[in-house]
């Protein structure tokens, strides 16, 4: 029944991968757990300013060798002037509310880590291998399942398919610059990308080692 408190509605999450290449984004906290959020915004190219008392050694490193920018006081309202993504990464409650509290009503998407109720997005558990990405999300009520998910997914999609989706993705351009019939070319790429094209592929690799 409704009134029991069984039953939460929550938000609908749009799953989406963003390009972050030369997009400035905002980190409040430079302690541990906000190193390995600047480390995944510098994988991606993204311009980074990060607002904090204090930083960890590489966090400083990273400063010193121009790689972000490190600002060290607290945050201040201005610091969101023009970002595209901001990250918070504090210990403070206090601190986290008021930035996603700011931002929203900039229209910034911004992410408390650790703070579902301070959360535009949540970073999902990520099988990576080369341009082929499997995101698992559980919107923040199980991390842990998230990353058992992600442990079976990566014994179950190997390295051998970085390569494997490189060539696919040759094999649509070479089939795009034809003038081979639309639904012709949509039967070719699926049969490429079949199971079936996959073992044929990597028995023939292991036949010539």
């Amino acid at each position: 029944m409704p009134g029991d408190g069984l039953f939460l509605l929550r938000e609908p999450m749009f799953p989406i991968f963003l390009k972050l290449e030369s997009r400035p984004c905002l980190v409040v906290g430079a302690g541990p757990i906000a190193e390995g959020k600047i480390q995944g915004l510098v994988g991606e190219g993204a311009s980074i300013k990060v607002v904090a008392p204090e930083a960890t050694a590489t966090v400083r490193q990273w400063a010193a060798t121009g790689v972000i920018q490190w600002e060290q006081r607290s945050f201040e309202s201005s610091d969101l002037d023009g970002k595209f993504l901001v990250i918070v990464a504090t210990s403070s409650r206090e601190v986290n509310t008021r930035v996603f509290t700011e931002a929203h009503a900039k229209g910034i998407l911004c992410n408390a880590v650790d703070d579902p109720e301070n959360c535009d997005f949540y970073y999902p558990a990520i099988v990576k291998r080369g341009d082929l990405q499997i995101a698992i999300s559980t919107a923040g009520q199980s991390p842990a399942l998230a990353q058992r998910i992600r442990q079976e997914l990566e014994q179950q999609f190997g390295p051998e398919y970085e390569a494997w989706v490189a060539e696919l993705g040759e094999q649509r351009k070479e089939l795009t610059a034809t003038h081979v019939d639309p639904e012709a070319r949509k039967r070719v790429l699926h049969e490429l990308a079949s199971r079936r094209s996959f073992e044929a592929r990597t028995a023939q690799q292991g036949g010539g080692n």
